[in-house]
């Protein structure tokens, strides 16, 4: 669902106006995660970690209205949620198609749709995996997996109003007994500061922590 947002009593109407008519800006920033305890409950449950590492990016950026701004009918809102589009990997071609799956707050439910449209489309090839579009609520998060990245920025060329975030996973590495793994978001600056990065990252770091309680 889509929330028009009142613009005359929203505090962030200046800033959003700024950094988006005025000077439109963008950023992004790269930090390591650990994700030790994640690993241990995934294998221990016999669950795939991309998925995992989905549900928990999504259902953390869905905390904060800012990350899930959007304009729709030339209006500025937010959805309920958001929405992971990711790719699908061809190891044969060594190509990806894009693959979406609906966010539900239940981790076995999204668990069992992810598995699912893997098995329906996944081997579909072209630019989307499913027949259908993706929904106007989705956002892209996927992995390099190959690559243990300093940073990681993603770069659009088209001209228009777009706010959602973009996240990036890299491949982890042991250091010292834990497992750390690279995370890059690109953000619009008209909607997202560094504090709403930082409150999803305390809350993206605890809840990978006890994962094990969330499933």
């Amino acid at each position: 669902m889509f929330n028009p947002i009142d613009v005359n009593s929203w505090s962030r109407m200046q800033m959003y106006y700024y950094f988006s008519k005025m000077a439109p800006t963008g950023y992004s920033i790269t930090v390591d995660v650990d994700v030790t305890n994640l690993l241990k409950t995934v294998h221990k449950n016999g669950i795939k970690f991309f998925p995992a590492y989905l549900w928990l990016v999504t259902r953390n950026l869905n905390k904060q209205i800012e990350f899930k701004c959007a304009v729709k009918d030339e209006k500025i809102g937010y959805f309920d949620t958001l929405t992971p589009l990711y790719a699908s990997w061809h190891e044969d071609t060594h190509t990806f198609s894009l693959m979406w799956t609906e966010f539900n707050e239940n981790f076995n439910e999204f668990y069992r749709q992810y598995l699912e449209n893997q098995n329906s489309f996944g081997e579909n090839r072209g630019v989307l995996c499913r027949p259908d579009l993706p929904p106007e609520n989705a956002y892209t998060v996927s992995a390099l997996p190959w690559v243990n990245f300093n940073h990681f920025a993603v770069h659009s060329y088209e001209n228009k109003p777009y706010f959602f975030p973009s996240v990036e996973a890299g491949r982890y590495h042991e250091e010292n007994g834990k497992y750390i793994m690279p995370l890059s978001l690109t953000c619009h600056h008209a909607t997202t500061d560094g504090y709403h990065i930082s409150e999803f990252l305390k809350e993206l770091q605890k809840e990978m922590d006890c994962f094990e309680d969330l499933i």
